[in-house]
């Protein structure tokens, strides 16, 4: 079933390889689709295109498909060409001829545009309640191990004193930043292009801004060619903030690894989460966090793919957008699979509370030296140059403690002010108003 069909039938090759993956990646939009026709069909009652006693036969039989939809057993016929049309199909093959209004003053571009958007919008939510998890278990960790030592590198080579409080809590500050930007990009998402059609609108007398406030969005987007520009646009936005979780997750995953090679022995998984090798019975690989880089790193490269797919399209809507969903819909799994783990294993992990024993992280401690000495008077060059001097003749013999009490140092972590910074992001997103909205069209 094609909702575009005229009676020529489409040759067989053409059909398959302009239908793509769509059948398989439809069902994540599915329950989308039908929240978004229920909130279509109430508007189309309001402005009298549809009688009233209609109304309630198509909200119910739209809520059954729904519930189908959210038990995972909705599906997409063979022969049937997107998650559209078998809605469509499905109301008709009930309601007969009522069936058949619901399209009334909307076109499949506006409604994969809402289904994307009522889509991104939930598996933000997702994304954000895995991050602010892991956010927690961080800080947590930050917290029992804040009096812990261990190197700090530059250039890889042992620089100055840090801790593992300092080490976990900064990774916890830094997805705090990266909810700061997936907030930027979900307002954009949470705009409402139903309405838009095709592009240019409809000359029924449509009301837009009730459909806004039956999906909770927070408003519209109020130009209707704009509205089918932000195809591919808000993916790839959403996509470079996903992007920006992958890339602390990267480098928390590298740090790990290296952290945990004999030659740092610095932190050690449990056993079971490790595994071994075929050869050497001795191994235990931080597999976990090797495929958490890559996946990461994989994730990195969504938004240049999807800026690849849309590049140089002018305005209006093109069977290229279709691609997008291909490379942009698996990806919240994947980032959310990634934060759920890491999430488990710095819980699990153990941290070496001796590292500093090594004399080899002496020179750790050489700026504590020099600023012990400022502090007696000696100016800060001079007194530079006294414990360089000291190193060179190996006479050099620290005591290894420090005293950072300014903000965000080693003595003076700001956990609580970090955590209070995350908390007043997350408000931010305001998920209320989206589940409340939901649960009243749905009633």
């Amino acid at each position: 079933m094609k909702l575009w069909d005229k009676g020529t039938p489409v040759n067989k090759a053409i059909e398959d390889f302009t239908v793509g993956k769509d059948r398989e990646l439809d069902l994540y939009l599915a329950s989308h689709d039908i929240l978004g026709s229920m909130a279509h069909v109430t508007m189309l009652e309001s402005v009298g295109l549809l009688e009233k006693e209609e109304l309630p036969v198509l909200l119910g039989q739209l809520k059954k498909l729904h519930d189908e939809a959210e038990a995972g057993n909705f599906i997409i016929e063979d022969g049937v060409e997107d998650v559209h049309s078998q809605v469509e199909f499905l109301l008709t093959q009930e309601l007969g001829d009522l069936g058949k209004k619901i399209h009334s003053g909307r076109s499949r571009n506006d409604q994969v545009l809402l289904d994307l958007k009522l889509f991104t919008r939930d598996a933000i939510k997702e994304i954000v309640e895995s991050t602010s998890s892991l956010i927690e278990d961080l800080l947590a960790r930050a917290n029992e191990t804040k009096d812990i030592l261990l190197p700090g590198y530059t250039h890889l080579q042992v620089a100055m004193p840090s801790s593992f409080g300092l080490w976990f809590s900064a990774y916890a500050e830094s997805l705090t930043d990266d909810l700061e930007l997936l907030h930027s990009a979900f307002k954009i998402t949470n705009q409402n292009p139903l309405g838009s059609a095709a592009g240019y609108g409809s000359s029924f007398p449509l009301n837009r801004q009730l459909t806004t406030d039956l999906l909770g969005f927070n408003n519209m987007n109020y130009n209707v060619v704009y509205a089918q520009m932000g195809r591919g646009k808000v993916e790839k936005i959403v996509s470079f903030a996903l992007a920006n979780i992958a890339s602390t997750l990267s480098k928390l995953a590298y740090d790990v690894c290296l952290f945990m090679s004999q030659n740092f022995n610095f932190v050690s998984l449990p056993a079971e989460f490790t595994t071994g090798s075929s050869i050497m019975p001795h191994k235990k690989n931080p597999d976990v966090f090797e495929l958490t880089r890559a996946r990461c790193n994989k994730l990195q490269g969504i938004p240049a793919q999807i800026g690849l797919i849309i590049n140089n399209l002018p305005s209006g809507y093109f069977r290229d957008l279709q691609m997008v969903k291909e490379v942009f819909l698996p990806a919240f799994k994947e980032m959310n699979d990634c934060l759920n783990i890491v999430a488990l294993a710095v819980k699990n992990m153990t941290v070496n509370n001796n590292i500093l024993a090594d004399e080899k992280y002496n020179y750790l401690f050489s700026v504590e030296e020099v600023n012990k000495l400022v502090l007696q008077g000696i100016p800060f060059r001079e007194a530079y140059k006294q414990v360089g001097a000291q190193i060179e003749s190996n006479n050099f013999t620290p005591e290894k403690k420090v005293n950072h009490v300014h903000e965000g140092s080693i003595g003076n972590l700001c956990l609580n002010e970090i955590l209070n910074k995350y908390k007043a992001v997350v408000s931010e997103f305001n998920f209320e108003k989206i589940e409340t909205a939901k649960k009243e069209l749905l009633s």
